[in-house]
């Protein structure tokens, strides 16, 4: 078997923390401690973020969407894949040698998906845009960190609590989805997604596209009125 290389590392803005990314042959991993975060052979919960929220929303004309983590790119694509020409896509990134390695060591992985010219990247925190944004997003697709249970920033945990709801709230259309990725199920988020106003989904799906372990992704829909 081929040995994992490291090809590079980042630190994590504002909290410290180092990401690695490795490479071994075609794969490619994102690490934090011994944590692996994402690997490119397992896609499947990423990109059904993207296909379930798109379902929501596939009526909403000239659709803007909000992507909080770039990650290897499998939401994005899967984006981009199912919404129109005249959607806009904003994707928001804390960490700036992500966005380096998608346009370099896995430019293979990405295909080319950040020169789509509907892709704007906002490079900072995602629970920025979000509060920047009034009644600007039909969707907000959240894959930051580990889920509600914040794993690379503890200040993560801003963007799930009842404020940084109320936030996200604030910043989708009627009628808006505010889709979360997680690692695994937690009741107490599902709760206070309804608390908060969203008519609530959640979601069991694979991390590979037919096998894998399961992931959980929360639908939560904000009220036509």
């Amino acid at each position: 078997m081929l040995p994992w290389i490291q090809l590079d590392s980042a630190t994590i803005p504002g909290e410290g923390g180092e990401l690695r990314l490795k490479q071994r042959g075609s794969e490619f991993s994102i690490m934090l401690g011994a944590n692996e975060l994402m690997n490119s052979r397992l896609s499947g919960s990423e990109e059904a973020l993207a296909t379930l929220s798109w379902e929501r929303i596939n009526a909403h004309p000239k659709p803007r969407i909000l992507i909080g983590g770039l990650g290897m790119g499998f939401t994005l694509r899967a984006a981009l894949a199912v919404l129109p020409e005249d959607a806009g896509v904003t994707v928001a990134e804390l960490v700036p040698a992500v966005v380096a390695w998608a346009r370099g060591p896995m430019a293979g992985v990405f295909k080319g998906c950040l020169d789509d010219p509907r892709v704007g990247i906002h490079q900072g925190d995602v629970g920025e845009a979000i509060r920047a944004g009034k009644s600007a997003y039909d969707a907000i697709l959240l894959d930051v960190d580990n889920g509600p249970d914040g794993l690379t920033r503890k200040s993560n945990d801003r963007l799930y609590d009842f404020a940084g709801l109320r936030s996200a709230r604030e910043a989708l259309r009627p009628g808006g989805v505010l889709a979360v990725w997680s690692s695994g199920p937690d009741p107490d988020f599902t709760r206070r997604l309804k608390d908060s106003g969203f008519a609530v989904d959640a979601v069991n799906t694979r991390a590979g596209r037919k096998r894998g372990v399961r992931h959980v992704i929360w639908l939560a829909l904000k009220p036509t009125r």
